[in-house]
């Protein structure tokens, strides 16, 4: 197919639309739960999104953030970064919250914790329906308590 120069710069306009209206979607996300709102996931979330549980839908997804939010009640991301790329939208974010209720098999500290990680979106329909994630687990561990400090590890996780 070969495109006139003002059917390529149409197509990148509609692509670039996509694009930015993908990452106001997954910002919209974590600007959504940093304030607690969770009764429009439903128009976020798509009904096959998949969670690590093998969950599906909103629901999966608020019950991840359900549990993050009890243990730490009043965690807030910063996005660090917000890139996107067709219908993949990836951030970096840093979180920060107090640990003061029973996460999984930990108990609580009352520490300040603070954490990174990446997530890559995959968007469909003006929906969140894919996502990938990776964060500092072992920095998790330690700011929580549940592994010691160990100056082999690296540099001690970030504190506030």
């Amino acid at each position: 197919m070969n495109l006139s120069k003002a059917g390529a710069r149409a197509v990148a306009s509609v692509v670039g639309m996509s694009t930015d209206s993908n990452k106001r979607l997954v910002q919209r996300m974590y600007d959504d739960f940093n304030h607690g709102r969770f009764d429009d996931l439903a128009n976020v979330i798509g009904a096959d999104y998949v969670a690590a549980d093998g969950n599906r839908g909103p629901d999966a997804f608020a019950a991840i953030i359900g549990r993050l939010r009890t243990a730490f009640p009043d965690i807030t991301y910063t996005l660090d970064d917000l890139v996107a790329d067709g219908d993949r939208v990836a951030a970096r974010w840093t979180w920060r919250g107090t640990f003061s209720g029973q996460f999984r098999d930990i108990s609580p500290t009352g520490k300040r914790v603070v954490n990174s990680g990446m997530a890559i979106f995959r968007v469909a329909d003006g929906k969140i329906v894919a996502s990938t994630m990776e964060n500092d687990r072992l920095g998790f561990l330690i700011a929580t308590g549940k592994l010691p400090y160990e100056p082999s590890f690296g540099p001690p996780p970030r504190a506030d």
